[in-house]
């Protein structure tokens, strides 16, 4: 493998880190998201147990009808929108964890790039390093059988 290889190679792992930033930011505002869903759901309990507080202090006892219909009316509604906004957590919590799955993915992609430049890089090495070893063998090779090797001598004057 040569060195354009790596350099693909580097350029993939470039993309699958972008790649992997990118689900990290959206992990991130999904979580953002989630949160303030929830805290949303959690002022809306809230209120609604302030407001019955109050209907039991004031006018349970004194009400007219108007008033009580008025009450029960206002807390349906107010139950619809601790329903709808339930609902909303429950998405924004799906959402978390599609991003949260992504992110894993696109962690687990980078590592598998990286794992494989450096396995490419040591396989370069080592056949670097094995036609080093080559050519110093012939060297050494080339070397022996100069004029001082017995069988040169030989070679160079048969009987």
């Amino acid at each position: 493998m040569d060195t354009n290889n790596l350099q693909t190679l580097s350029v993939l792992l470039e993309h699958a880190e972008t790649e992997r930033d990118e689900a990290l930011r959206d992990l991130q505002d999904a979580s953002n998201r989630a949160d303030q869903a929830r805290a949303q759901a959690d002022q809306l309990e809230q209120y609604r147990r302030d407001y019955q507080l109050r209907w039991n202090s004031q006018f349970s006892r004194q009400g007219t009808m108007d008033i009580v219909m008025c009450y029960q009316s206002f807390g349906s509604r107010l139950d619809q929108a601790i329903s709808h906004q339930s609902t909303v957590v429950q998405h924004a919590d799906s959402r978390v964890t599609i991003a949260r799955e992504l992110l894993t993915q696109r962690e687990l992609r980078v590592l598998s790039v990286r794992k494989l430049i450096e396995r490419r890089r040591q396989e370069m090495l080592g056949r670097l390093a094995r036609q080093d070893q080559k050519s110093t063998d012939e060297q050494a090779s080339r070397a022996g059988w100069g004029a001082g090797h017995p069988l040169s001598r030989l070679m160079a004057h048969p009987h």
